[in-house]
């Protein structure tokens, strides 16, 4: 008896050990139960109460008392006696805010998620070490330290970070960390930059010369001027067209732009098909492959057209919607600044926003700012390279990365003058599809690897006054280029594409190029000066959307292909029709629902199936709703959801044989040629395939019953096509953790309106300030100022967002804690 007792003393014993062992542990993706469960350090610590607690913080490297204060909305209002300060609090309330958020996203532009999550996130951490991330943050840090004012800030906003991180206890930690299992890290300057990197990743819009050097390739030059002209047929560009550019290009300059580079005619590397990343990972890595349709909106116009007599100005930049938001609302006020906007988490400063003398908002121009040069090895060492005739050396970077459970990996960089060699010959990994693009044994040349300061840019910017302030602040800015949408008090408006601009010319932007023949190199920039800028122009309105940034009598080449044309020429006829704008009319616009695509081929479309006549019932009724639709893209629209199948089918089966199938990556035709195509060129040989002859009819009666089939078979009786359930828009989480992230929310707009809206892109941000004695702004963001999902400011402007309304801005004047909509305050104390 007693030595049966005395086994089972073993045994439970022997279990418990096992189970505190195993709780504690984190098994494949499940997070250490033990510790996730646990009362006292769980998850449970994670829920926030309705109404935030009033707490203060003592810190040794405070100089003064710095009140924040939080609205009702849970946006924070600094207010700070000096810049140290306030870049110390915008720090500090970030991280109280977004920390997990700093920590995941800089890990992943640095290539360090292998540290979290293990072997799996190897080839992602590879990719970005090979695209130069880090090294491009390196140098941008390098030169914003050489100038004073942006270190002290850096340094400030990093104090303030670390400040946040120090006072925590294994129970104040983000959900995400104890759903992963680690802790955060000590903040650097670096990760500020890193940040930055990532934005000119996500917006660079891939790279699409080796996709084109196989097209010159397999079909020849004839063809690739044919279906890849260099500028659209159809276009209203963001400079008013027959602008005097009031400059002419020197001779050193003409010389770099008609010098013809040494186009490099093989590397036809395969499609990579598998893809075991989320999408909100893949979408921002430099080379993924983006659609054409997604894009931003910002616009102004001066008194002249508003019901006040003051200028209006509104923007909505449209990118991956995720919880956390890509955006943070914040206030920042000091002896020296007022502003109010949307920061990026882990960056200083308002990158959109407003203060009281000028409102400012961004929109991606998409410019070609990326090359890859084929590069001549001297042997397999990979030691010397050939430029000029002559043997230069290479330069290794050695990578380390760590794998949590196992030993750290090192990789090699090869680096040539013009950048990182990403992949040597048979090296790409098969598990991520952006390598598809990426051609092997070539340099990258990206202007984001080059000395930057970009902070510089939107200090300057959160200060100015005037016109002039705008411009110096745009005289620091590297990239992603911008455009950059300006107003002011006293009634000038004005747009500017910027960013530093190679000097180059246009087969350098489309095809793979020879490394080793000096006329490719980027030998200078378009000087800032001569970035296109319009300023006070006689229509009395000013917008971008993504579009082509001039027409062609500009003298300099900024790439060959942008975004199409259909939301900028709907924004422009709007405004050139307004009067007496107000926020009413700037909200609608934003809201915008009507396609100009739509309205442009309906009536062919719909003529060409009129005539045909084997349709079954459920397609003569989609016929029908194609009949009476009024080409907008609301929730509830049947018709614009059969359009969208239509369309997408039509376009896949008339280029997809030709240039979809092919072993060698290649890439489809813009919209713009194809939309002339159906509608300019009835007998074109290119309706008919290699496999296939066939006319314009057959394509399109084929696309018609193709799209009513597709649609019944994945939503059933048409009564259940209404677009908002098609398109399922949704917000999920940043890290895609199941229940984290939105339910299906009920919108409209579509890729081609100005509401522009797919299953998880649209307006990030929404913005509209009305400039004035005393400035007016409204916006709203997909998500909430919280990063926490047990706060109720998580997910609290969805709804807001949902319905396409906005929420007043409080860009407030005094600290004091008694005002309208301030529901709490943080107190941060210098330690004495």
């Amino acid at each position: 008896m007693k030595r049966l007792a005395f086994f089972k003393l073993i045994l439970f014993s022997s279990l418990a050990f096992v189970s505190v062992y195993l709780l504690n542990r984190k098994l494949g993706d499940t997070p250490p139960l033990g510790k996730f469960l646990n009362p006292f350090t769980g998850f449970w610590q994670n829920a926030e109460p309705v109404d935030p607690h009033n707490f203060s913080l003592e810190d040794e490297s405070l100089q003064s008392e710095v009140t924040i204060l939080i609205d009702d909305q849970g946006i924070p209002h600094i207010f700070a006696q000096n810049d140290h300060d306030l870049y110390f609090a915008q720090g500090y309330v970030t991280a109280k805010d977004r920390l997990w958020q700093l920590d995941f996203q800089t890990r992943y532009a640095a290539g360090r998620l292998s540290e979290v999550v293990g072997e799996k996130a190897l080839d992602l951490d590879r990719y970005q070490r090979r695209m130069g991330m880090t090294y491009g943050a390196e140098n941008m840090l390098t030169e914003a330290n050489k100038d004073p004012q942006t270190k002290a800030i850096l340094e400030a906003y990093t104090a303030g970070i670390n400040a946040y991180i120090n006072q925590l206890d294994a129970a104040d930690y983000p959900l995400e960390f104890k759903i992963l299992d680690y802790k955060p890290e000590v903040w650097k300057p670096l990760n500020s930059a890193l940040l930055l990197k990532l934005m000119s990743a996500t917006l660079a819009r891939g790279t699409n010369e080796l996709a084109l050097s196989n097209t010159l390739n397999e079909y020849g030059e004839k063809v690739v001027e044919d279906l890849f002209p260099n500028y659209p047929f159809i276009e209203d560009p963001i400079i008013p067209e027959a602008t005097d550019w009031k400059f002419e290009t020197d001779s050193s300059s003409a010389a770099s732009i008609t010098s013809a580079p040494k186009i490099v005619k093989n590397g036809a590397d395969n499609i990579n098909s598998k893809n075991e990343s989320s999408k909100w990972l893949t979408s921002r890595l430099l080379t993924a492959i983006k659609p054409e349709n997604i894009g931003s909106n910002n616009w102004t116009v001066n008194g002249n057209k508003s019901a006040t007599g003051f200028p209006i100005l509104a923007n909505d930049p449209h990118l991956d919607l995720t919880l956390p938001s890509i955006w943070y609302q914040i206030q920042l006020h000091s002896p020296n600044v007022n502003v109010y906007g949307a920061s990026i988490p882990g960056a200083p400063n308002v990158i959109v926003g407003f203060n009281k003398n000028i409102a400012w908002g961004v929109t991606n121009v998409g410019s070609d700012v990326l090359d890859w040069y084929k590069v001549t090895f001297r042997d397999d060492s990979y030691e010397e390279y050939k430029q000029n005739d002559h043997w230069r050396k290479t330069k290794k970077r050695i990578e380390e990365i760590k794998i949590r459970g196992e030993r750290a990996y090192y990789d090699t960089v090869y680096y040539t003058h013009q950048g990182p060699i990403s992949y040597l010959k048979n090296t790409k990994p098969e598990s991520l599809p952006m390598t598809a693009n990426i051609p092997e044994g070539y340099a990258l040349n990206w202007v984001a690897h080059l000395p930057s300061n970009e902070i510089r840019t939107f200090y300057e910017l959160n200060m100015a006054r005037n016109y002039q302030d705008y411009r110096h602040a745009l005289s620091h800015f590297v990239a992603p280029a911008q455009n950059f949408v300006y107003a002011d008090r006293t009634g000038d408006i004005a747009i500017t594409p910027n960013g530093l601009f190679p000097m180059k010319e246009k087969r350098q932007g489309k095809f793979l190029l020879d490394g080793a023949d000096p006329s490719n190199e980027w030998k200078q920039r378009i000087p800032y000066e001569r970035n296109p800028t319009a300023y006070n122009p006689v229509q009395n309105y000013l917008s971008s959307a993504n579009q082509w940034p001039v027409d062609q009598s500009y003298p300099y080449y900024l790439g060959w292909e942008f975004a199409p044309s259909e939301r900028a020429r709907r924004i422009n006829s709007q405004l050139e029709g307004m009067t007496n704008a107000n926020l009413q009319s700037f909200r609608s616009l934003q809201n915008d629902t009507y396609s100009m695509l739509a309205e442009s081929l309906t009536d062919t479309l719909v003529h060409i199936l009129t005539r045909a006549q084997d349709f079954n019932d459920i397609e003569n009724k989609a016929l029908v709703s194609l009949k009476d639709w009024n080409y907008r893209y609301v929730p509830t629209s049947i018709a614009a959801s059969i359009f969208e199948s239509f369309y997408n089918r039509i376009y896949d089966n008339l280029w997809k044989e030709y240039f979809g199938q092919a072993k060698p990556l290649m890439r489809y035709p813009s919209r713009d040629r194809t939309v002339h195509l159906l509608l300019h060129e009835p007998k074109s040989p290119w309706y008919s395939t290699p496999s296939q002859e066939r006319t314009r009819s057959d394509v399109i009666i084929s696309s018609f019953k193709e799209a009513v089939q597709e649609l019944t078979e994945k939503h059933g009786d048409m009564d259940h096509w209404e677009w908002s359930k098609v398109k399922g828009t949704h917000v999920p989480h940043l890290a895609a953790i199941p229940g984290l992230g939105s339910r299906i929310l009920n919108v409209g707009g579509s890729k081609h309106t100005v509401n522009a809206m797919s299953e998880d892109n649209g307006p990030s941000w929404r913005m509209i300030v009305l400039l004035g004695d005393t400035p007016r702004a409204y916006g709203v963001l997909p998500g909430g100022a919280s990063g926490n999902p047990g706060s109720p400011f998580y997910d609290n402007q969805i709804s807001v967002w949902e319905k396409g309304e906005l929420v007043e801005l409080l860009l407030l004047d005094k600290r004091s804690r008694n005002q309208d909509h301030i529901i709490s305050q943080i107190k941060l104390i210098p330690t004495n």
